[in-house]
């Protein structure tokens, strides 16, 4: 007859196997797919505008200059964060406002860690780059991480939201004169 374990053993044995468990499932949720902002907080409008993704790095376009910039495609909808050794760090899409500046070279002008968007909604993360029209143009993301509604009809908008990982991943990487490449 075999010996018997004493209860100590026993609670030892299934606190690591239920550590081990609980490994195995955190790694199996980092690798799934994870939720988008609009998904965190859907709203009634939001079908009506793109919604971004985190789908497979675009590459940077063509024009975009050299050297260590944000390139924001008018035509994509679609921002890259380009190191000085030329490599794409991250790549997202964006939401951009009703006015989008001109293709050209820019630099980050002035940052504000947070406000309230022109829409009303609570953003942070805002990155000022460009003005046209009398409208300033920057980079922001929503607070809460929903996506902006459409724009009312006539209303100026210089917004260029993301979501919220992005914004904060920019926020980091767009320190005061750093380059932002527009391209078409």
């Amino acid at each position: 007859m075999p010996a018997r374990l004493p209860s100590w053993a026993w609670v030892t044995g299934l606190t690591v196997g239920a550590i081990a468990a609980v490994t195995v499932l955190g790694v199996q949720a980092d690798r799934g797919s994870h939720p988008t902002a609009t998904s965190a907080k859907p709203s009634s409008t939001a079908s009506a505008q793109p919604t971004p993704t985190a789908s497979a790095p675009a590459r940077v376009p063509d024009g975009s200059g050299t050297g260590r910039r944000v390139v924001y495609s008018l035509g994509e909808k679609r921002v890259w964060l380009v190191d000085a050794s030329e490599a794409t760090r991250r790549t997202f899409t964006v939401w951009p406002g009703s006015v989008s500046p001109d293709p050209g070279s820019y630099a980050v002008s002035s940052r504000n860690a947070a406000t309230t968007g022109s829409d009303g909604v609570q953003i942070e993360h805002i990155m000022y780059f460009a003005a046209k029209s009398g409208i300033s143009v920057a980079f922001s993301n929503a607070v809460d991480g929903a996506s902006p509604p459409p724009a009312a009809s006539g209303t100026k908008t210089g917004g260029v939201r993301m979501r919220k990982a992005d914004g904060t991943a920019l926020w980091a990487f767009g320190t005061v004169g750093t380059t932002v490449t527009v391209v078409k």
